[in-house]
């Protein structure tokens, strides 16, 4: 997929060319009587967006809001319970297997090659952008709608809600009324200079995020990652490091970017992100990572399954299975099993813990969670469980490990030890600089705090301005944000 093809927020085609006609036009459309005009521009300027990846992805969306909408309204008009209880099965299902076919079809197949020597063919299946995102959403949909009707909603509205474009490709996972609602309020058909200002604000927070800070890091791991024979002890701690800090300022950024763009269009998006590796245990880090996703396999998988209502086994038998669903949700990969798992041991690890009511000292709690998450991310971002498994070894290897040129020849002349000095992949003094990002991501205030105590002035202005001109300066390196992969 090459690059100009992609229509990312943090590219000059998203900022100068789409973004503006899409909001000079929809606010213009807005005054006029029937505000049905605006919503019609609106939902295309979506499929837009979301076609200009490629073309063929269009069907795909069109057809799944247009089923999903149809069996919603199904449901809306049954009153027999068992039939309606049938449908929704239906329903699920289907989008289960849209999401199955196109995600894990090939995956499912050269599992089935390899165990039985097999030599079945591949189809190859490009997989359709955000189908992770708008089929949960669309599953979400279709229970509410059985639980407790959902009979106001016009097809419009509903179109709007799947594709609206700043949560459309990578989150956050919305709920159908946080959107529908708001689309409904006629307070929201102009322009507010609040949300105005308050958008722009953490839009460009996001924006310096992802180009200045997440891009950097990312060169880093790849570097790393795609040199790693010859990484040291200390090489393959960086590189996985600048992973960890490259995903953090990542998605990071795209929450800021998606929740900003919200505001600009009077719409208000949950928080998805709250300062994860600030967490004391693993839970509390899922409150604060994706915290969308959280959500959703809570009110729709943990809960059905009987949640913690039914007895010890059964709540760590749930609590396990919806972290092994969610690394499945990630990727078709193994690399994404190992890392669900590692999650899900450790959740049910973090409620037995708490069960027997002994508290860690703050840091050591913390930074036990913090490596943890750490060490899951090298699953998360390897190609491969080799690579994975390479790397993990490195890491914790210390036929690996080297005192710097030196430290090296103090040692040698001072003790009469003959340490051969390390020959480092990266510069030592990049330690510096994970120090500081580790100190902005533990101590500092994060964008959401930020954006909650924000009042328009000159000096707020004056720093939009110049931390958009310095990323803009950058676009040059534009890259797609993680989650869209997902």
């Amino acid at each position: 997929m090459q690059e100009v093809q992609n229509l990312l927020f943090n590219s000059y085609v998203f900022l100068l060319i789409f973004f503006p006609i899409v909001f000079a036009g929809y606010y213009l459309l807005l005054k006029l009587k029937n505000k049905s005009i605006a919503k019609i521009f609106f939902v295309i300027a979506n499929l837009y967006f979301y076609s200009y990846w490629n073309i063929k992805y269009l069907p795909i969306i069109l057809s799944s809001i247009a089923i999903n909408f149809t069996m919603a309204s199904i449901l809306n008009k049954l009153e027999n319970l068992r039939l309606k209880r049938a449908f929704l099965t239906i329903g699920i299902i289907f989008n289960i297997g849209l999401l199955g076919y196109y995600k894990y079809f090939d995956f499912f197949i050269t599992n089935i090659n390899t165990v039985f020597s097999a030599n079945i063919s591949l189809l190859n299946l490009a997989l359709p952008l955000a189908i992770s995102f708008f089929t949960f959403q669309q599953i979400a949909y279709l229970v509410d709608t059985y639980r407790e009707g959902t009979k106001e909603y016009t097809l419009l509205d509903y179109a709007f809600f799947v594709t609206f474009f700043p949560h459309l490709i990578a989150g956050p996972i919305v709920h159908h009324r946080e959107i529908i609602d708001q689309l409904h309020d006629g307070s929201n058909y102009k322009i507010k200079t609040d949300n105005l200002a308050s958008g722009l604000y953490i839009f460009a927070i996001g924006l310096f995020k992802k180009v200045i800070i997440a891009d950097t890091f990312a060169e880093w791991a790849n570097l790393g990652y795609n040199n790693i024979g010859a990484l040291t002890m200390f090489d393959s701690w960086i590189t996985t490091l600048a992973y960890t800090f490259q995903l953090y300022f990542d998605f990071s950024g795209y929450c800021d970017m998606a929740i900003g763009l919200g505001l600009l269009f009077n719409i208000k998006l949950p928080i998805n992100f709250n300062s994860p590796y600030k967490a004391l245990d693993i839970q509390d880090f899922w409150r604060r990572w994706h915290m969308t996703l959280g959500r959703f396999f809570t009110h729709y998988l943990y809960i059905p399954l009987g949640g913690s209502r039914k007895g010890d086994i059964r709540t760590y038998f749930n609590t396990f299975f919806i972290f092994f669903v969610s690394g499945i949700w990630h990727g078709a990969g193994w690399t994404f099993v190992i890392w669900g798992i590692m999650h899900g041991i450790a959740s049910m690890i973090n409620r037995f813990w708490k069960g027997l009511n002994f508290k860690l000292p703050k840091f050591i709690a913390w930074l036990i969670t913090f490596l943890f998450v750490h060490i899951a991310w090298v699953y998360f971002r390897s190609p491969d469980l080799q690579t994975a498994n390479i790397m993990l070894k490195k890491m914790f290897s210390l036929q690996g490990f080297h005192f710097p040129a030196g430290m090296t020849a103090f040692f040698n002349e001072r003790l009469g030890t003959h340490f051969i000095p390390g020959t480092y992949y990266f510069d030592l003094k990049l330690t510096s600089i994970f120090i500081v990002a580790l100190a902005i991501v533990i101590l500092a205030r994060n964008s959401i705090e930020r954006l909650n105590s924000f009042k328009p002035s000159y000096r707020a202005a004056a720093f939009i301005s110049l931390i958009t001109v310095i990323a803009l300066l950058y676009l040059n390196r534009v890259s797609e944000f993680l989650y869209f992969q997902f």
